[in-house]
C-alpha cells in the first residue's frame, strides 16, 4: 500500500552548515537580578545528576571567571582594530582582524560579520600576498560557509596540510561533499599530530559517519579527558554533539543531560538548546520545547540571525505536532520568507538552499515539491552527505519519482551511518515500491539503531507513520 511520506523532515538537517559555518556560539545570562546572578553561580557547579562521570566538565571553578564569548571577541576585534589604526596596511594585523570576525559570525550567527570577515581577509591578501595564511585560512572557511568546498579544499591545499586548520577545513569539507574515507583519513593525520578536545571530537564526528559507534564514543570520551580550562566553548559543543549522538540513538536521559552540562558551561547555547527542543518535541514535551526554542531567539537581542529560520521551523513542527495549523503555516511562511530572503539578497550567497528545498517539502503543495526537487538536483551536485542525500529522496518521493528515491537511499546506507530516521524513510520508499523484505529489514535496522523508534516516533519527526 502507498503511504505518502511525511511533511516534515528532522531539524538537524541543519547540523552540516552549523558544523562548517556556525560550530561554536555562546553567551552568558544577562540583565538579571544580582541575587539571581548568585543562583546561577551555584547551580553552575553541579552537573546534571544524570550525567555520566566521564562527561563531567572538571573546571566549574573557572566558569563564573570566563567572559561571554561574544565579549571576548569584541576586544580582539577592538584590539586590531587600534593596531590597524596605526599601521592601516599591516597584512598579519588585518588578517587576525579578519580571524575574529569571523569568530564573531560563527558566535553570533550573523552573516554581515561573514562579509566583514571576507572582506578584511581579501585586503590582507593585497597588502600581504606571499605566506598570509592567516587570511586564506579566513577565506578557505568562508567558502565552506557558501558550500563551495572545491575553494575551500584549494586554498586548503595551498596554505599546506603541515597546518593542523587546513587539515580539520579539508575534513569538513570531505564530510559534507560525501567523501567520507577521505574525511577519516584526514581526521586520523589531525589526530595524530595533535590529539586535543577539537582534533578529537573532529574525528569522532568522521567515525559518525560510517556509523563507527563505539569508536565515537572512545572519541567523545578522550576528547574531554584532553580539554583544558580555557577552551569552554569547545567543551560545550563536544557535549551537545554527544547529546545529539545519544539522542539519536534513543538514549534519552544521557542525551538531555549532556544538553544541560553544555548549557551549565555557556547559557543559551544555540546549539544545545536546539538539539534539546528537538528532543523534548520527540517525547511529547512540546511547552518545553517551545521554551528552549525561544531562548535561542532571546540570546540574540532581536538581530537576525542563522539560527532564526531554524526556530521558526522548530516552532512550527511543535504547533502542527499541538494541532495548532495556523499557527504552524504562520511561521513555516516566515521561514520561507526569510530563506528567499537570503538566496537573493545582499548576504553573500549564506542563504541554504537545502533548507529552503526541505521547507518547501514540508508544505507539500505540488508547486512547492516540484521546485524543491529543482534544488536539490542542483545542490547534490555540490554536496552529497547522508543528510543532503535523505533530502534529495525525499523531494524524489515527494514527486512520485520512487525508484530514484530508493537508488539514493541505497546509497545511503552504504555509507555506513546509523540513522534511525534516514531508515524508516529508506523502509517507507521500499513498501511503496512492493519491495517488502528490503523494507521490514529498514524497518528493522532503524528499530536497532534506536529502540525507542517506532511509528509515532516517525509520526513526530515528520517521516510519516508506518507499522514496523
Amino acid at each position: 500500500m502507498k503511504t505518502k511520506t511525511g511533511q516534515i523532515i528532522k531539524s538537524d538537517i541543519f547540523w552540516w552548515w552549523l558544523l562548517i559555518a556556525v560550530p561554536v556560539v555562546g553567551i552568558a545570562v544577562i540583565n538579571i537580578p544580582p541575587n539571581l546572578h548568585l543562583l546561577s553561580d551555584l547551580f553552575a557547579e553541579k552537573s546534571p545528576a544524570e550525567l555520566d562521570a566521564k562527561y563531567r566538565y572538571n573546571f566549574s571553578e573557572t566558569l563564573r571567571k570566563n567572559p561571554s564569548q561574544k565579549e571576548a571577541i569584541q576586544q580582539e576585534i577592538a584590539f586590531y582594530q587600534q593596531r590597524l589604526a596605526v599601521d592601516s596596511r599591516s597584512g598579519l594585523n588585518r588578517a587576525a582582524l579578519a580571524g575574529a570576525y569571523l569568530k564573531m559570525a560563527r558566535a553570533t550567527g550573523e552573516g554581515g560579520w561573514f562579509l566583514l570577515a571576507e572582506q578584511a581577509a581579501e585586503r590582507s591578501i593585497a597588502d600581504l600576498p606571499f605566506d598570509n595564511k592567516g587570511a586564506l585560512l579566513v577565506l578557505a572557511r568562508i567558502a565552506e560557509a557558501r558550500h563551495d568546498f572545491a575553494t575551500a579544499l584549494r586554498l586548503a591545499k595551498q596554505v599546506g596540510f603541515k597546518n593542523e586548520d587546513a587539515i580539520a577545513i579539508s575534513v569538513t569539507s570531505y564530510l559534507a561533499t560525501g567523501k567520507v574515507s577521505e574525511a577519516n583519513a584526514a581526521a586520523e593525520v589531525l589526530v595524530n599530530r595533535i590529539p586535543n578536545l577539537g582534533s578529537l571530537t573532529l574525528r569522532a564526528l568522521a567515525r559518525e559517519s560510517q556509523g563507527r559507534d563505539a569508536e565515537v564514543l572512545q572519541d567523545y570520551r578522550q576528547a574531554m579527558a584532553a580539554e583544558e580550562p580555557g577552551e569552554v566553548a569547545g567543551s560545550a559543543r563536544a557535549r551537545s554533539l554527544l547529546g545529539r549522538f545519544y539522542a539519536r540513538r534513543g538514549e534519552f536521559v544521557q542525551a538531555k543531560a549532556l544538553f544541560l552540562e553544555a548549557l551549565r558551561l555557556m547559557p543559551r547555547y544555540p546549539l544545545a538548546l536546539i538539539y534539546l527542543a528537538d528532543l523534548e518535541t520527540r517525547q511529547g514535551n512540546y511547552r518545553e520545547a517551545e521554551g528552549n526554542y525561544s531562548k535561542v531567539s532571546a540570546y540574540s537581542g532581536g538581530a537576525a540571525t542563522v539560527f532564526d529560520r531554524l526556530v521558526d521551523r522548530g516552532m512550527a513542527r511543535v504547533k502542527e505536532l499541538q494541532g495548532d495549523a495556523r499557527s504552524s503555516v504562520r511561521l513555516r511562511d516566515k521561514a520561507e520568507a526569510g530563506l528567499r530572503q537570503e538566496q537573493v539578497s545582499g548576504s553573500g550567497g549564506f542563504g541554504h538552499r537545502r533548507d529552503l528545498a526541505s521547507l518547501l517539502l514540508e508544505k507539500g503543495r505540488s508547486q512547492d515539491v516540484a521546485e524543491a526537487l529543482l534544488l536539490m538536483q542542483d545542490e547534490v551536485k555540490i554536496r552529497r552527505d547522508a543528510v543532503t542525500l535523505d533530502i534529495y529522496a525525499w523531494a524524489l518521493s515527494s514527486a512520485g519519482e520512487w525508484q530514484k528515491a530508493d537508488r539514493v537511499m541505497v546509497e545511503i546506507v552504504r555509507s555506513g551511518i546509523r540513522d534511525a530516521g534516514m531508515f524508516y524513510r529508506a523502509g517507507a520508499i521500499a513498501r511503496t515500491l512492493g519491495k517488502d523484505a528490503e523494507s521490514r529489514a529498514y524497518f528493522q535496522k532503524a528499530k536497532e539503531i534506536d529502540p525507542s523508534f517506532d511509528s509515532r516516533s516517525g509520526k513526530t519527526l515528520g517521516l510519516g507513520s508506518y507499522e514496523f
